[in-house]
């Protein structure tokens, strides 16, 4: 196979199993060159195509080959998509970089990257070591599958996301390979993965304690498996960003190279995220191939073992700006910093004893999703609201700068057997404003640790420790700093299942104060391009039934874009949730909707959710159709009760 262009092609795998590949070659004249890997199960012929500019930058700017494969039983490859990160992925990968290595185009050195998934099974694929892989760079992604992604957060259901990832991979996955890559057959094809397909929900669902299960795919505890360089890309309103401080620290106990570069972006691209500044990732990324995949002596090293030294971090310290859903730029500065930093001690300031708080179900819809993205999924608003049913401490903040992980170590009782406590560092401006600069929340049954959660003794005092999201941030000059605590933080998380009184005896608050300065010059980074959030189309909005006392909270968006092979396609997607303030009982209604356009044929892959949430069961409903044309090729139904255990 001679370089050059875009090649479409597949890599059969030991079992027989065709993966289907898009190759980015470089000139044949130029050489073999590296090949740097982006795996994702989110198709891409159609509903990530968009992607391909990154992957024609890094060839005809930089002179890498890419590779952008389907994952196993996605898109146009062969197989079944069982899970999310399951054992046959990673084996696939690792055949995946053999073949790339042995092609006349490929020099041996392998990269991998990507954003959210594609940056998790990078992290995954450095802990397996297979030899042809050079570095990694993981944007958006974590190192802990239970406490740090869309299922679960300090053991407790992220709710709000049942209406978005977790329900929109059912219908995604009843999708059919693209017929002009696919070829004859493509309809049987279709018929078998219709009547495979399982949704990865379920499983989720049914995983409420940390595991075995959720171990797989994890990096965390043991950081000692990685032996490549890791690249962290992280932005501060996104979910994912405790994958960074505590992974770096570890990588450089470890003697590994590594670097984390963090704005303060949503879950979207550097370039056009909510909120500003945007950068240009592009250069940064080829910078780090290079040094890794080529060996180039460009100063990108960080830790120990560079020479001359180089900082660790390049981050965006967020200071003291007004909440907007969508805020177009933060205020703040760009600085490097070592890691871990010399500039950063511990500070406590105590908590004083508050009276019991009954739980108010509601509490929470002013930052009602952890991980920000595209709208309508925007970010936290003014926190007043839902500080106002919380219990606060406050103190002066001008002279604050924080960078890591606030903890919050509480003394608490509760007057039922499960409770929940959900933390809130904010920023609170004269005019009462107060915006969120961090989190942390608990299942207090959770206290000794996710595996072996144990019921609360009505009345008995507990010790536990909450940590808050990773943050780099400054409180202007006569701010105050606010720490609320509630019950409950909905729809981001579920709320408990029966009404529940908390009540806090004491506890401290422990800050990573930054003293600074730092002593390495502010980062030079090519600046990115406007936002690319439209509200056009987008509902986001909160309905309170007064008379009910039902709160919802409501989305409902979507896009028709062009894709390759003279396709079109079109995404929609609509949901609500809703929580009973006087029962704590909660509904999540959801429909995900894919349409296909090509010349051969028009496909449609429609899902519905019914999942209802009392004192003692999840009941879930899913009801999935799938048609060509007219004609209905396949309807699957699941309907499941699952206890709920301590959650």
């Amino acid at each position: 196979m001679s370089g050059g262009g875009l090649v479409e092609t597949n890599i059969q795998m030991a079992d027989g199993i065709r993966l289907a590949v898009n190759l980015y070659l470089p000139p044949s004249e130029t050489g073999p060159q590296p090949c740097i890997v982006e795996a994702l199960p989110y198709r891409k012929d159609d509903l990530t195509s968009s992607y391909g500019d990154d992957y024609t930058r890094l060839r005809d700017e930089h002179g890498y080959a890419v590779c952008r494969v389907d994952l196993r039983g996605t898109g146009s490859s062969g197989g079944d998509a069982t899970d999310e990160y399951p054992e046959q992925e990673q084996r696939d990968l690792a055949e995946v970089f053999r073949w790339l290595a042995d092609q006349e185009w490929c020099d041996g050195n392998i990269g991998m990257y990507g954003t959210s998934y594609s940056g998790f099974n990078s992290l995954q694929m450095a802990c397996e070591r297979p030899p042809e892989l050079k570095a990694v760079i993981a944007i958006y992604a974590t190192d802990d599958r239970y406490t740090d992604d869309v299922h679960y957060r300090g053991g407790i259901l992220r709710f709000l996301d049942l209406v978005d990832y977790c329900h929109y991979m059912t219908p995604m996955n009843a999708l059919p390979p693209v017929p002009a890559v696919w070829g004859q057959g493509w309809r049987e094809e279709w018929h078998r993965r219709i009547e495979a397909t399982e949704p990865w929900l379920l499983v989720w669902m049914r995983e409420q304690r940390d595991s075995a299960y959720w171990r797989h795919g994890s990096v965390r505890p043991d950081y000692s498996r990685i032996q490549c360089p890791v690249m962290i890309v992280a932005g501060w309103a996104d979910g994912y960003r405790n994958n960074s401080f505590r992974a770096l620290a570890a990588l450089r106990e470890a003697g590994v190279p590594h670097r984390l570069l963090a704005g303060p972006w949503a879950h979207a691209s550097t370039s056009s995220a909510l909120p500003g500044p945007r950068i240009d990732l592009m250069p940064e990324m080829a910078a780090w191939w290079d040094r890794f995949l080529r060996g180039r002596d460009n100063g990108v090293d960080c830790g120990p073992t560079s020479e001359p030294p180089s900082p660790a971090i390049t981050c965006f310290v967020r200071s003291s700006t007004r909440p907007e859903p969508d805020l177009d730029e933060s205020e703040g500065e760009w600085v490097r910093e070592d890691w871990p930093s010399p500039r950063v001690e511990r500070r406590e300031l105590q908590l004083t004893p508050k009276p019991p708080l009954p739980v108010r179900a509601s509490t929470g819809t002013a930052a009602w999703i952890d991980c920000a993205g595209h709208l309508p999924y925007g970010l936290s608003q003014d926190q007043r609201y839902d500080d106002a049913a919380s219990v606060c401490w406050e103190w002066p903040a001008g002279d604050i700068v924080l960078l890591g992980q606030p903890r919050v170590r509480l003394r608490v009782s509760a007057d039922a057997p499960v409770a929940f406590c959900s933390v809130k560092l904010c920023d609170a401006f004269p005019d009462g404003t107060s915006a969120l600069v961090s989190r942390g929340a608990l299942n207090v049954t959770h206290r000794d640790g996710h595996r072996d959660p144990q019921p609360l003794t009505p009345g008995e005092q507990y010790d536990v420790e909450v940590e808050l999201d990773a943050c780099a941030y400054r409180f202007a000059a006569g701010q105050r700093m606010r720490l609320s605590l509630a019950g409950v933080d909905w729809p981001n998380t579920a709320a408990p299942p029966s009404p529940v009184s908390l009540s806090v005896h004491g506890g401290v608050l422990s800050l990573p104060h930054w003293s600074g300065p730092s002593p390495y010059s502010a980062p030079s980074l090519a600046s990115g391009g406007e936002s690319g959030e439209d509200a056009a189309g987008v509902t986001w909005s909160l309905r309170r039934d007064v008379l009910r006392r039902v709160t919802e909270c409501v989305v409902d968006h979507g896009s028709t874009y062009d894709v390759p092979h003279d396709g079109v396609a079109t995404e929609h997607y609509s949901g609500i949730v809703s929580v009973d303030e006087r029962t704590l009982e909660q509904h999540a209604e959801a429909e995900a909707a894919f349409e296909l356009r090509w010349p051969e044929c028009t496909v449609r892959s429609v899902a519905r959710l019914d999942l209802r949430a009392t004192a003692d069961w999840y009941g879930v409903d899913i009801d999935l159709v799938v048609s060509e044309g007219d004609q209905a090729m396949g309807h699957r139904r699941w309907s499941e009760r699952i206890p709920r255990d301590l959650a």
